[in-house]
């Protein structure tokens, strides 16, 4: 599930280890024998959803070996408080310097994680997928949108690049929604629309739109618009959609619904690193 091979994610883990340590982990170099060894194990302190703890091979590769690393709870388990999601072997130094990182990453991916899985839960039986965004942490983004499957969600475009998404201003700088969908139209790229009133939704179907983003509506205003379109075209709904509201928004009939909140407000989850050497 979790890509840590990828050059974008071992660039990301040597930059928050240099970031860190720096020159050296001082306190560890001055307190901790150079021979000690250690085991160490990481456990949730509230109950989640864990993602990124595969990369703590990563972590620990490029720090120096250890022993022996075991995942306990692979990226996408749902765990109670108290439950361990990985133990490790080694160098007590090691495992010392590398644990603020590891934590870091184990903690935000997690929250993204755990924030996804409550979207897609509030909206079971529906037929409707949740959808991340864009809307991620700078530099953060492949390792945010590999937590947001892990809980649940489905991932939406990666970039600017992958899927074409007019959007209002795209529709303003083109001239109108029918001249924005004869810009792109032949493309081999999905296209997909947003929409603000019914005057654009008309103009959009009858352009031969096949995908609508409906944004900012009310539950009620959404049903109404999506038996307008009367699938005509596939319908994602977004704009300030929460977990409270989205099962109202996901049962309005529509094939999506897409929040930034699984990823711009998941907060970082209660995860600890306790060491004993052997």
């Amino acid at each position: 599930m979790f890509d840590i091979d990828h050059p974008e994610i071992t660039a990301l883990v040597e930059a928050a280890l240099a970031e860190d340590i720096g020159a050296g982990d001082i306190t560890t170099e001055l307190t901790v024998p150079a021979q000690a060894q250690a085991t160490g194990a990481f456990h949730a302190k509230e109950p989640l959803v864990v993602a990124g703890v595969e990369l703590l091979h990563t972590i620990y590769s490029l720090r120096g070996p250890v022993d022996s690393l075991d995942i306990v709870a692979p990226s996408g388990t749902a765990v109670e408080a108290g439950a361990c999601l990985a133990r490790v072997a080694g160098p007590a130094r090691t495992l010392l310097t590398c644990e603020r990182v590891s934590l870091n990453f184990i903690q935000r991916l997690s929250g993204v994680a755990t924030m996804a899985r409550r979207f897609a839960e509030e909206i079971s039986g529906t037929g409707c997928k949740i959808l991340d965004t864009r809307k991620t942490t700078p530099g953060f983004r492949r390792l945010e949108k590999m937590a947001a499957a892990a809980g649940g969600a489905t991932n939406h475009r990666h970039g600017l690049f992958d899927a074409i998404l007019i959007k209002n201003n795209h529709i303003a700088a083109a001239g109108g929604v029918t001249a924005a969908l004869a810009a792109v139209r032949g493309q081999p790229l999905p296209a997909e629309i947003e929409v603000r009133t019914l005057d654009e939704l008309d103009e959009a179907l009858a352009g031969g739109a096949t995908r609508l983003l409906l944004d900012n509506l009310t539950p009620a205003e959404a049903r109404e618009w999506i038996a307008r379109i009367a699938g005509r075209a596939s319908v994602e709904l977004s704009g300030g959609i929460t977990l409270e509201s989205v099962r109202a928004y996901a049962e309005a009939g529509a094939g999506f619904v897409s929040s930034g909140a699984i990823t711009h407000s998941a907060r970082a989850m209660d995860i600890h690193f306790r060491l004993s050497l052997t």
